[in-house]
């Protein structure tokens, strides 16, 4: 009887250890996680479903686009969306749901196909955006690198954040 118990709680570890391989969160880094998903993600419709900011286009047109129909900001908070500009290196610009504020210049997003490589169009969650602008407008910023696990030094614009009509809910 005592082999049958030992061989139950041996298979119960294994499935325990088993389930834990099997994540579809996976860290890159101390704290940054990517979400293994069901293929390519673009930013735009990844934001969309995880703000509920009902807006189309490429993300650099989200900015104008919510104009009278969602309050905008420079003031981060979470659920809102940051705006990209569109540069020549980014030519549709880029969206990036904030999932925490960690200070006046420091917050943390949730975005979707932002890293290169075997990580492109992959969701990375919880991942680090620094305030550089000049003015502490959040006109200017870096973004966490993945392949270098730091933040980046490429400085992007950016228009602000679009703010959700609705209160929101943290992904668990």
């Amino acid at each position: 009887m005592s082999g049958i118990i030992l061989r139950l709680c041996l298979l119960a570890l294994a499935g325990a250890a088993l389930s834990a391989c099997g994540s579809t969160r996976g860290p890159v880094s101390a704290g940054y996680g990517y979400d293994a998903g069901d293929g390519y993600q673009s930013c735009v419709p990844y934001a969309r479903a995880r703000s509920g900011i009902d807006l189309r286009g490429d993300g650099w047109q989200w900015w104008e686009a919510a104009s009278g129909r969602y309050d905008r900001g420079q003031t981060p908070r979470p659920g809102a969306v940051l705006v990209f500009q569109r540069t020549a290196r980014m030519r549709d610009g880029h969206v990036a749901v904030v999932s925490r504020v960690l200070g006046p210049r420091e917050i943390r997003v949730d975005h979707a196909n932002w890293a290169s490589g075997g990580l492109k169009g992959r969701v990375a969650r919880d991942q680090a955006v620094v305030d550089v602008s000049s003015g502490n407008d959040w006109s200017a910023v870096r973004v966490w690198y993945p392949p270098a696990a730091v933040v980046g030094n490429t400085v992007y614009p950016a228009y602000g954040f679009v703010l959700p009509n609705r209160r929101w809910a943290a992904a668990e």
